[in-house]
This record gives C-alpha cells, structure tokens and sequence, in this order.
C-alpha cells in the first residue's frame, strides 16, 4: 500500500512503525526472475522511510536464477528509488512505468533524460536475466560477483538444499544508500531448508520463515485472502489482542535496535529457517504464524487471528494500493479455482469450520460471511443441476417450472430478476462495466461446473483416504501469442483438460437440447404464455448464449488456442450419448 504523507511526513516520521513485506515465489520458469523483481522493486520504492522498510524474498525454489536477479535488482534500486521519489512515479514497478510513459508527454527535459538514462539501465539489466534464465544456469564469471552463490555449490536440488539467506542490502550499513546518499529499504534472500524427510507446507512454510525470522467489513472484518494486506506482527505470532499492548508496543518496535553486521546475522538466523527448528517449536503453523495443513492457509490463518480478538478493516483508496497478475488462459484460472475451492471446503469440514473454532469467538454474522466461501465446492451441484436436468427434461417433454401465465413463476421471475440486478448493480458500482458483468457471469458458470465439481471430488476422496492435498503454481507470464489473443479478448483453450470437456459437454449438451426445444414447441403451436416449457428453453438459451466462445473454440477458430480436437470428440460423444437417453 503506497502511503504518502506530504507535508505530514516530517512530523510523523520518527513514530511510523517498522514494516516488514514478504515476496513469496516458487519457480523461476513459472513466475521468472525478471518478474520477481518487479515486485520486489516497487516495494523497495514506497513512500516511507526507508530505514524503517524491510523486504523479503521467499524462495521455495531455492534458484540461484532468482537469487542473481536479485542481486542485479539490488543495483538497480540505487539510480530507481531516486527517481521514483523525485519526480514522484507511478506505478512504482519499472516494467509498469516504462510501458505506460510512452504515452506520457514529457515537457520536463530533466525528467525525459533522466528516464531515458534509467529506462536503458533496465532495459539492460533485464536482458541480462533473461539471458541467464533461459540458459539456465550462473556463469562462473558471474558467481564471483557476489559471496552468496557459493551457497549453491552444495545445493542438491529445489527439494534438497540447505537454508539459505543472503542480506543484499543491510540498512545499518553506511554503504547501503543510493546515488543521492540516501539510505535504502533492507533486502533479504530467503530459501528455507528442504529436506524429503520434512513436509514443508507449502507457500504457509515460506511465509512462516520469514516472521521466524524477523522477529467482512460489516460483519467484523474481511477475511485474509493471501496477499495485498498488512499485519500486525502480534497477530501472525499467535499473541491475542490487547488494546493497550498493542499501543505500547507499537512505539516499542521502533527501540529496538540491530547493532550486527549483514554477516553475523546471516550465520545467526539461518537456524530459523531450517526443517528442524518448527519441530523443536510445534507452535509454529498451530498457535504461531501461517497455519498448516490447508491449501488456503491464508484464510484459516485470518479466521484464527479474528478469533483472538483482532479486527481486520477493509480498506480500499481511491489509488489502488496493489496490483498484481492474474492468469492469462483459462486453464489457470480454473485450476487456481479448483486449489481455493478444495482448500475452502476443507476448512468447511475440519475443526476450524467457523461455526465450531468461531463458536463465541467472533458474531455468528461473521461466521456466515465465511460460508458462501467455504462451501464453493458443493455449490456445484446446484449449478450442475440447473444446467443439466432443465435441458433434459426439455428434451424428454418434461415440464418443470410453471406457464409463464401462472402466478407461481412470480417467485421465481423475482429471484432471478432481484439477483441479477444486484449483481449488476454492484459490479457497476465497483468500477466494472456491463460487458465485464457479463463475462464475470460466464466465467462464474464455468468455474461451478468445472473447478468446483473436481474439487468437490477432490475432498470426497480425501476424506475416504484415497488422495492428498496438493499445491499447483499458477504461471503468470503467457507467450506472446498467448497475450495478444488475450488482448483480443479471446478465450484460450489450448491444452487437453477434463475440465475443458465438462465445459464442452454442458455447452453441446445445452446446444442440442435447445434445438430439440424449440422443434417442440414450434410443433405445439402453443403460445409462450401457455406453454409449460418456455422458461426451459429461456434457461436453455440463456445458457447457449453464455458457451458462445466454447462454440467458437470447438469448431469456429483455428488458432492455438481452439478447443484441443481430442476434447471436442470427448464433448460430443458424452452430450449425444446424454441426449440420446433422455429421449429414450
């Protein structure tokens, strides 16, 4: 979150607390190097004092890829920085800038040389990455640049590997300071130890190190979903809230003092991330920290901090405080869908369902606001219901809904039409607009009957013993085709998926069945009042007008991104076969 004090700064400076903000990456192939940095570079440059300003890298990779990037981003924060605060840049990221000042006019020619000079120091800096990246490895006349590559030399793999934590810029060093002597925000390199023998909890683990290390609006507070949030470092360390602690303390952080060098703090915190030290001290992902054992560690990990008395606030300024990447493709996204469901309901039915860990802990309100959340994953079988069994029946001459002359399609004309419009007024009044609205439906439609229901499979198994959790990286660069159909609002398909040929058979089946509807009731010669099927073939429309782009990409595109033909004749023999037994 980018605060800017203005005119206040100097009055409140010396009060603000310490803030300490984790990066967390996993794999330098799915989220590269030159990425990373990105990020870590934007938050080396807020608007705050930098000697009160921590950064750390988490790196479950353990990439010597990421950790030269790293080193190299370190450099490039001391011509950065300067130039961000001076002429007050915006976005802060330098790949983000540099993209959108193209068109901004520049009448200030010291600003247009100055951005000039830094653009081509990136623009170098960012070939020189991506160089090293894809030949995959550190060349030896790199390794002698910095001390902390010697740590590879007795790296086994990304799952086998010592701790490693290099400090790249120290903010008690009289030499970390950029071209204008100014001092600069600490920079830290994590990779926590990796051992087979240890689970090492996925993204909660690396998050853990990291505070080791260092040391719903209305219904009580919004739930912790991951990232663009603060924490007070109390909460994450397990203690319960007290207001008057709390102000104590707040002034508390900023006495303390850090008198080491880089190097003995390196030597001495390295133990704090090892497989061993958690075991010593089970309180971490339990009482302390991130929890374990959930995919979601985010959300249980903000349900257990709101039922020791902590409140969280949402908050939402006209300038966003964060920005970030989604997924590109569609498969992305539906698996990043499938891991936030399976995770969820998890929590549903564990010992940390709001209603039992909640129980007289936080209002019964807030209890409810985490449900629509949490039961993702059996929502599917509504959704599946209303897209399938309508269309069949259709197809079958079964009526199930009343005439539209009957007075009892009022309750249901009044769900439909309150909900949606709801819907789409607080779309709207987010900031989106209709088009997005209705993209938002359509991707609402796909996820329930694909990453839902596989999740819900997913934790049906796990419970029965068959299966384990899992945790999937979602990419968060594309090719650049990939990008320019996305540009083109185009929805990539692309790759052979069983979710894929959900989607495709719901789509075709719908298809077919409107077809089979509509020869119905032209054949009836009923009128649409009258004919029990109308609202049927409205819902069968409805949903045939929302699997347009599936049309598109079975049989319509050529691109790389069309429906995979091994999908489309999966599709087609499941939703004829579906068809031909409702009519028979």
């Amino acid at each position: 979150m980018l605060i800017n004090f203005g005119r206040k700064r100097s009055r409140y400076e010396e009060a603000l607390p310490n803030i300490d903000i984790f990066v967390c990456t996993a794999d330098p192939m799915i989220e590269p190097p030159a990425m990373v940095i990105n990020t870590v570079l934007s938050v080396m440059a807020y608007d705050y004092p930098p000697q009160k300003l921590n950064v750390y890298l988490s790196d479950d990779g353990g990439s010597d890829l990421t950790f030269y990037a790293m080193v190299e981003a370190s450099s490039f924060s001391k011509i950065w920085l300067p130039f961000c605060k001076k002429f007050k840049v915006e976005p802060r990221s330098p790949e983000a800038y540099f993209r959108t000042a193209v068109l901004e006019p520049l009448e200030d020619p010291v600003k247009a040389k100055e951005r000039s000079s830094i653009k081509k120091s990136y623009e170098g800096m960012k070939k020189r990455i991506e160089t090293t990246t894809k030949l995959g490895r550190i060349s030896e006349e790199i390794r002698k640049q910095h001390k902390g590559f010697r740590e590879w030399n007795s790296v086994a793999s990304r799952r086998y590997h010592q701790t490693i934590l290099q400090i790249l810029v120290h903010a008690k060093d009289p030499k970390a300071v950029d071209i204008e002597g100014q001092p600069l925000p600490t920079l830290v390199y994590l990779a926590r130890e990796k051992r087979p023998q240890y689970h090492h909890n996925f993204k909660a683990g690396s998050v853990n190190a990291l505070v080791e290390i260092h040391g719903f609006d209305g219904n009580g507070g919004p739930c912790f979903i991951g990232t663009g949030c603060f924490h007070r470092r109390n909460a994450l360390c397990g203690q319960k809230y007290s207001d008057q602690e709390c102000k104590e303390n707040w002034k508390g952080w900023n006495d303390i003092k850090m008198e080491e060098t880089a190097s003995v703090l390196e030597d001495t915190s390295k133990v704090l991330a090892s497989c061993t030290y958690e075991e010593k001290y089970a309180q971490w992902g339990n009482e302390m920290g991130l929890k374990y054992g959930c995919p979601v560690e985010d959300v249980i990990t903000g349900l257990a901090i709101q039922c020791r008395g902590w409140r969280s606030i949402y908050f939402n300024p006209e300038r966003k405080g964060f920005l970030g990447l989604a997924p590109t493709t569609l498969l992305q996204t539906l698996i990043q869908h499938r891991r936030w469901s399976e995770g969820d309901f998890q929590i549903f039915v564990s010992r940390y369902c709001p209603f039992v860990y909640g129980y007289k802990k936080i209002p019964l309100k807030l209890q409810l606001s985490y449900c629509p959340y949490l039961l993702w994953a059996p929502n599917c079988l509504a959704t599946l219901y209303y897209v399938a069994v309508p269309s069949l029946c259709l197809l079958s001459g079964i009526p199930l809904f009343p005439k539209i002359s009957s007075a009892w399609v009022l309750p249901f004309a009044f769900v439909i039409i309150v909900h949606r419009a709801y819907s789409l007024g607080e779309f709207v009044w987010c900031g989106g607009t209709f088009q997005g609205w209705w993209n938002e439906q359509r991707m609402w439609l796909f996820k329930r009957i694909s990453s839902y229901f596989f999740a819900f499979i997913d934790n049906i198994l796990k419970l029965m013993g068959f299966t384990d959790s899992a945790f999937a990286i979602t990419a968060k660069v594309a090719e650049t085709d990939v990008s320019q159909r996305c540009e083109q609002e185009l929805m990539e398909f692309g790759a052979s998926s069983p979710m894929f040929t959900v989607i495709a058979t719901m789509a075709l089946l719908n298809a077919f069945c409107f077809v089979g509807g509509m020869k119905r009731v032209l054949m009836d010669m009923q009128s649409w009042f009258s004919n029990p099927f109308t609202l049927q073939i409205l819902l069968c429309a409805l949903l045939v007008i929302i699997s347009l782009p599936v049309y598109q990409g079975l049989f319509l595109r050529k691109d790389e991104g069309r429906m995979p033909s091994s999908v489309t004749q999966w599709s087609l023999m499941f939703a004829a076969l579906a068809c031909a037994l409702a009519c028979y």
